[in-house]
Order: structure tokens, then C-alpha cells, then sequence
């Protein structure tokens, strides 16, 4: 899956300024400055998940996601920021980022949702990865999070942040954390989301705004881009992947989820040439690599999250999947792979 290049636009200016080589950092992984400067540039999500992670060992920087989030701002959504910036209101814009942030990126979606705490007024931004083939990086997370903390500073012109859930632990000491959002950050809470007080979402944009030039950049979105998400195997994935752990992951929960009959719903996987088995398999397979190489969880514990029975079950799908137990798949992962160039997946 690629992304626009601009998702880790200053990445190189930031190397640059901690003492490394940003250039020669990127030439690395067959991407160029200029590459990330154009609104128009696409990598591998992969690839830009793997130059965090080169660049944050290179350094020794565990805050390396914040510090990117602070060298950028909303002109990295390209076209997107045009429109988003002369919505009438913050809960409008977010809505316009949620409907068209496939276009900058499909791997992740922005969306309201309700206060994980239930406190009266309060409600929540919530940031979500939505593809199970893209590994799991935190310092991307702690990057994307931090981007929508200060844009929603520019679009409201400042707000009360009243508490920020990430989903992994605390990449450097957590103060880091909460200096950087000036709220108290919760760990391992499995969701990546900032709770703001209700009352943002109808705030009125900070800066005056532009309903014309709004309507022709939507106009121009919607003629020249299609929603990825509007196939059904990418639904039924995204369906998948947040039931995995949680409850039974069965077609016929997802069918109810998308109100459709179960066998309607396989048969519209099939004429996409696939089917509800095979997309299980693939997101507990990709599920599976993300705890085995990026969390020091008991191999139990990853079997019972991805819904096998106990660990010899892990093993032998490790081996099926990887071709590698999950004591080499975990030893392995210490050891950064060769990365795709630009253009490859």
C-alpha cells in the first residue's frame, strides 16, 4: 500500500538538526527530499514505517515521532488542507479529513467518537489504523497523533485537551508525553485518540473561511478519487482486524456489523476474489507479526489475541505463515530488514 511522501514530510530537516544526515539517511530506502516536498509523491507505507524506525535507532531518539509531528502542519494534507481549513467548523473539518483522508493516506482514518471515560461533554478524536498488511509502527502512531493534536490547535485556535489514550507504551519517559500535549497520556490503552470537551466539534474555524473554494476542492476530490474503503474486502479486513481479541471474529458477527445476509456477504468476497476465511487468516497472519516483533508478549498471549488455541496452534501457523517459529520470528525482527525502494511494495 503506498502513501502520499508528505505523511513524513521534515523528516530529513529533523535528522538533520539531531546530527544526522537526513539526506543520506532517506537515499537509504531510494527516497529523495524532494520526494517528500511534493504534494504529488508516493511511498510504501512500509517503507515509511521502516525510516522512522531507522532514524529513531540511528539517533537513539524514542521521541522521534513528536519531535516529526512538531516540524509539520496541516500543508502536508495537500488539496485536503484546503478543504478541511474552510469547513465552518472544527467538527466539520475533522468530518472532511475522515471522508477524504484516503487520498493522503489509506492506511488510517480520523473519526469522532464518544468519550472512552463516559464523562458528560466530553468526546473524542480518535485516530486508527485501518489496514492489517501495514505493520505496526508506534513512532508512526505518536506522530499522527501528535500532527491531529496541533491541527486542531490551528483549526480552533486553541482548545483544552483533557486527556490523550495511545495505544502502545511510552516510547521514552512519559513527561516527554505530556509536555509535548500538555495533558495527562494514558498507555497501552489499545486506541490512539485525544478526548477534547464536546463543545470543539461546533467551535468555528480560527481563521476566515472560504465556502466556495471549500465546494471546488471537494468537487475536484470527489471527481478524481475513489475510496478504497468502498470495496468489501478492505471492510470485512477493517471489521476483522478490530473483532480480532475482542469477539469470536465469525462471518456471520461481521455480516450483522455491515447488515447484510452471510451469504450475500461471501459471495460479494468471492467476485472480489477471495473469501471470509482467507481474510481471517491473513489479518490473525499480519495480527501475529505485530505482536511476535514489536511487543515482548508471551507466546500464549499472542495465540489467544489473533483466536488460536494455545501455542503449539501459534506455532504451526507461524511456521505455515513465516516459514519460521515464533522464537526466530521475534529474534529476527531485531535485525532491520532491507527496506523496498520508492515505488516498490
Amino acid at each position: 500500500m503506498e502513501i502520499r511522501a508528505a505523511a513524513i514530510r521534515g523528516i530529513d530537516r529533523l535528522i538533520d538538526d539531531l546530527g544526522g544526515d537526513g539526506a543520506g539517511l532517506l537515499a537509504e530506502f531510494g527516497v529523495s527530499p524532494g520526494d517528500l516536498d511534493s504534494d504529488h509523491g508516493l511511498l510504501p507505507a512500509v517503507t515509511a514505517g521502516r525510516i522512522l524506525r531507522r532514524a529513531t535507532k540511528k539517533l537513539d531518539c524514542p521521541d522521534l515521532g513528536l519531535r516529526l509531528a512538531a516540524y509539520q502542519d496541516m500543508s502536508m494534507l495537500g488539496p485536503l488542507a484546503l478543504a478541511v481549513g474552510n469547513c465552518d467548523t472544527v467538527g466539520e473539518g475533522l468530518d472532511c479529513a475522515s471522508r477524504f483522508l484516503f487520498v493522503h493516506n489509506q492506511g488510517i482514518r480520523l473519526s469522532r467518537a464518544e468519550d472512552p471515560e463516559r464523562y458528560a461533554g466530553v468526546g473524542a478524536v480518535e485516530y486508527r489504523m485501518l489496514h492489517p498488511d501495514t505493520p505496526y509502527e508506534p513512532q508512526t502512531i505518536d506522530a499522527g497523533l501528535g500532527l491531529l493534536h496541533r491541527n486542531l490547535i490551528t483549526m480552533s485556535g486553541g482548545y483544552e485537551l483533557l486527556g490523550v489514550y495511545m495505544p502502545h507504551p511510552p516510547l521514552t519517559d512519559e513527561s516527554v508525553y505530556t509536555e509535548f500535549f500538555g495533558a495527562p497520556v494514558r498507555f497501552n490503552t489499545g486506541r490512539a485518540l485525544l478526548r477534547v470537551p464536546a463543545k470543539l466539534f461546533v467551535q468555528p474555524m480560527s481563521t476566515p473561511v472560504n465556502p466556495e473554494l471549500r465546494r471546488m476542492v471537494v468537487e475536484y476530490l470527489e471527481a478524481h478519487y475513489t475510496d478504497p474503503r468502498d470495496s468489501v474486502t478492505t471492510t470485512v479486513r477493517s471489521a476483522v482486524g478490530r473483532a480480532l481479541g475482542t469477539v469470536p471474529a465469525r462471518i456471520d458477527l461481521v455480516a450483522a456489523w455491515l447488515h447484510i445476509h452471510p451469504r450475500t456477504l461471501q459471495r460479494r468476497l468471492a467476485q472480489e476474489g477471495t473469501s471470509f476465511q482467507a481474510i481471517l487468516d491473513d489479518v490473525r497472519k499480519n495480527a501475529a507479526h505485530r505482536l511476535l516483533t514489536g511487543t515482548d508478549m508471551p507466546f500464549s498471549q499472542v495465540a489467544s489475541l489473533v483466536e488460536l488455541a494455545g501455542q503449539a496452534a501459534l506455532t504451526r501457523a507461524a511456521r505455515r505463515w513465516f516459514g519460521r517459529t515464533p522464537t526466530q520470528v521475534r529474534r529476527d525482527a531485531k535485525r532491520i530488514p532491507l527496506s523496498p525502494r520508492v515505488g516498490q511494495s
